[in-house]
């Protein structure tokens, strides 16, 4: 045994982060007053990293996090259509359509990454682990999902883009209960499942828009729906492996990638009016990063069904922006379209509150 001489030494004592709290001013002629000082910066890190982490797992977190997120959701269909305008892109555009959506998810891809990388203080590159979980993203969310949202939405008003896109609630349940078994299908949720998409036929036979229901216009935008939903469920099971804003930003910059070569290669090209084309896609960039920086976030603390009752506001703000925005309220069906809504808030509203949670979390 070394034999003590008195001199100072450094003592490692375990903290809450993976690397060890170091005391350099450890005397043995006064060890308590050492651990006193170790236990009080501990406390201290404990309580600054329950803070920065725990705020969207709070209930003020949630609030303000879902409502944040849905209002920039709300207002897309809106500056999508304006975005149209400004590039001078027609209903039959579809590779224009398909280029400009591929523009802008590249462009927010790269924004989530950067941004994510300033709030985790480290670059965000995927674990090797996530290579097979980030094509499958973005070939569900930002590939099949827009693609079908871009051409349906130019063929389609955009109150009714923004009545129909929180049926993925729906479809998020059904995929949850009938493929991966992680929620129990009730007859509660059913019925709000029914009166949800009740709401949806009632806003695809209103208006003075040519009415009816068209395949390629309110049909792509269910199609949209339904893959957002099974999305949200991937993203629930791959955000237990692997950083959600990692998954979100780089399976952007993929399928974003992937639509831009899809759209230039068929002969799309984009030709601005005015420097405003690029402005609203620049926000249209920026408003991808952040709502899905939130949501997949959410998604990672919470069960789906507790964050997608949230989605019933969707509807709400891109009703309201598509009327201002675009004028659509002179010709939209006010009573057609207020009792449409309110039919897919009820249904949201059922699906998810109040009850139990009911995500088996070990099946994720």
């Amino acid at each position: 045994m070394k034999p003590d001489n008195g001199s100072r030494t450094a003592r490692a004592v375990p903290g809450p982060e993976k690397e060890p709290i170091i005391c350099h001013t450890f005397d043995l002629t006064d060890p308590e007053g050492c651990c006193r000082e170790l236990e009080k910066r501990r406390s201290n890190t404990m309580k600054a990293t329950t803070e920065k982490t725990d705020f969207l797992s709070s209930a003020t977190g949630i609030l303000i996090a879902a409502i944040a997120a849905n209002l920039l959701w709300g207002s897309a269909p809106a500056f999508i259509k304006l975005g149209y305008r400004a590039f001078a892109i027609a209903g039959g555009d579809v590779m224009e359509q398909i280029l400009f959506a591929g523009v802008r998810f590249t462009l927010a891809g790269v924004l989530t990454v950067l941004l994510g990388s300033l709030l985790r203080r480290r670059i965000l590159l995927p674990k090797r682990s996530s290579g097979g979980m980030i094509p499958v993203l973005a070939t569900v969310q930002t590939v099949i999902q827009y693609a079908f949202y871009y051409i349906g939405l130019s063929r389609a008003p955009g109150y009714k883009a923004s009545i129909i896109a929180p049926t993925s609630t729906f479809f998020a349940l059904l995929i949850a209960a009938l493929l991966f078994r992680q929620e129990k299908l009730t007859a509660k949720k059913l019925l709000g499942c029914l009166i949800g998409f009740a709401g949806v036929v009632v806003v695809s036979l209103s208006g003075q828009f040519g009415g009816g229901v068209r395949l390629v216009g309110e049909g792509f935008l269910v199609f949209s729906a339904a893959a957002y939903g099974c999305a949200s469920v991937l993203i629930k099971r791959y955000s237990l492996r692997e950083d959600p804003i990692v998954l979100s930003g780089w399976q952007f910059i993929l399928g974003g990638l992937l639509m831009t070569v899809a759209g230039l290669i068929g002969g799309g090209r984009l030709n601005a009016v005015d420097a405003a084309a690029w402005v609203i896609m620049i926000y249209l960039g920026f408003l991808s990063a952040i709502a899905y920086m939130l949501w997949s976030l959410l998604l990672q603390r919470h069960p789906v069904s507790r964050i997608m009752v949230f989605s019933f506001l969707n509807p709400v703000f891109g009703v309201l922006l598509s009327a201002v925005l675009l004028d659509e309220y002179k010709a939209l069906s006010i009573p057609r379209c207020l009792l449409a809504m309110l039919l897919v808030c009820i249904g949201v509203w059922i699906v998810n509150y109040p009850g139990k949670e009911t995500i088996s979390e070990n099946k994720l």
